[in-house]
């Protein structure tokens, strides 16, 4: 059996695969580059997106300032891979994953954290006392700007944090993050309406987190649905978009074709069941549905849908179209941060041919 190469056609590529239109994603990471050139916002793409070391330093050598990550696992890949500006934008709480991110910090000190209360603060400075008694950890105060998941309420309270994170001998409050992924994939009206309320409520309390006295290099927020929205914001420093990069169906959906569908899985038609149903090599194992199902990329007209682990059926009314038993074909995931934990390795194609193979490097790691 052929490994598939750089400089080979697609056509030798086995399915389902995971192939990127190298020439889309670029194009991608440029527009969004440039909408914030001029607006003294730093870009630090969400690599929980794309999970490989090797797009992130694309991002970098494009324009972006630093890295967010989800896990300290995740964190551990990128920095031992040179990616070391990192916000770790996940809560970091329990003896073991504390102690990996310890031993990170000690290699790395420029990864920073998030807190949300006073447990998870002095947790992380006790560790810190223990087993960097010389270092301090930068560390973010996360507020909840309405998405209801993790974060203190803004006001008082994010104040009263703050000002305890700041007390603390061995923790270093540089900044804080306010994120509205719950805004995303709303119509444009809402979406914009909703997040400038909630930016209204981070700006407030950063105001008021400074008027304790209080340095915040860092003002962290916006995914690739608002991050435009809340740059219009004076307290916002930087934005951390992910799915740019790839897009999705559900992205595409909500926001426009702004950026371009560069991710897509190669399937095949294994069997054509009846003249308006066939059925590909493409399931559940290859297209995350937590978003919605996933799309036929060039045929408007045909709907696609999970038949267990490793089947998809797809099935359409036009029935003058043909798609033969071995016809390829790419689909579009509705979910890419999903989908793409589900793969080991991209296949960068441009016109045909495969330009880059570039390995999923923090797929799995969820820890």
């Amino acid at each position: 059996m052929h490994t598939p190469t750089i400089g080979d056609s697609v056509d030798v590529l086995d399915t389902p695969s995971m192939v990127v239109d190298v020439s889309i994603m670029d194009q991608n990471i440029a527009k969004m580059m440039k909408r914030f050139e001029d607006t003294r916002k730093h870009v630090r793409p969400h690599l929980k997106t794309v999970k490989s070391p090797l797009l992130a330093q694309r991002l970098l050598n494009a324009g972006a300032r630093g890295c967010c990550v989800a896990k300290v696992s995740e964190a551990e890949v990128m920095a031992a891979a040179g990616i070391t500006d990192l916000l770790i934008t996940t809560e970091i709480i329990g003896t073991v994953k504390i102690g990996r991110l310890i031993d990170l910090v000690m290699k790395y000190p420029t990864v920073k954290v998030v807190v949300d209360s006073i447990y998870g603060a002095n947790e992380l400075n006790l560790a810190m006392q223990q087993f960097a008694p010389g270092m301090k950890l930068q560390v973010l105060v996360e507020i909840n700007v309405g998405q209801n998941r993790t974060g203190i309420a803004p006001g008082s309270e994010a104040v009263g944090l703050a000002k305890h994170v700041g007390g603390l001998k061995h923790l270093r409050l540089v900044g804080v993050q306010g994120y509205e992924g719950h805004l995303q994939h709303l119509a444009k009206d809402e979406r914009v309406r909703l997040c400038r309320t909630a930016m209204e409520k981070l700006s407030a309390t950063v105001q008021q987190i400074k008027d304790e006295g209080l340095t915040l290099d860092i003002v962290t927020t916006g995914g690739t649905g608002t991050c435009e929205i809340c740059a219009e914001f004076d307290c916002v420093t930087e934005v951390q978009p992910g799915s740019f990069v790839f897009m999705d169906a559900a992205y595409r959906n909500a926001i426009g074709t702004t950026y371009g569908n560069a991710l897509s899985i190669l399937s095949t038609v294994i069997s054509r069941p009846a003249t308006d149903r066939a059925v590909i090599d493409a399931g559940l194992k290859s297209l995350s549905n937590d978003s919605g199902n996933a799309e036929p990329k060039a045929y408007s007209s045909m709907r696609y849908r999970p038949a267990g682990d490793e089947h998809g059926i797809l099935e359409w009314h036009d029935l003058d179209l043909r798609l033969d038993i071995g016809t390829r074909l790419e689909l579009i995931p509705s979910h890419i941060d999903t989908t793409v934990n589900l793969f080991d390795v991209y296949y960068g194609i441009r016109n045909g041919i495969i330009e880059a193979i570039w390995p999923v490097s923090a797929r799995g790691k969820v820890q």
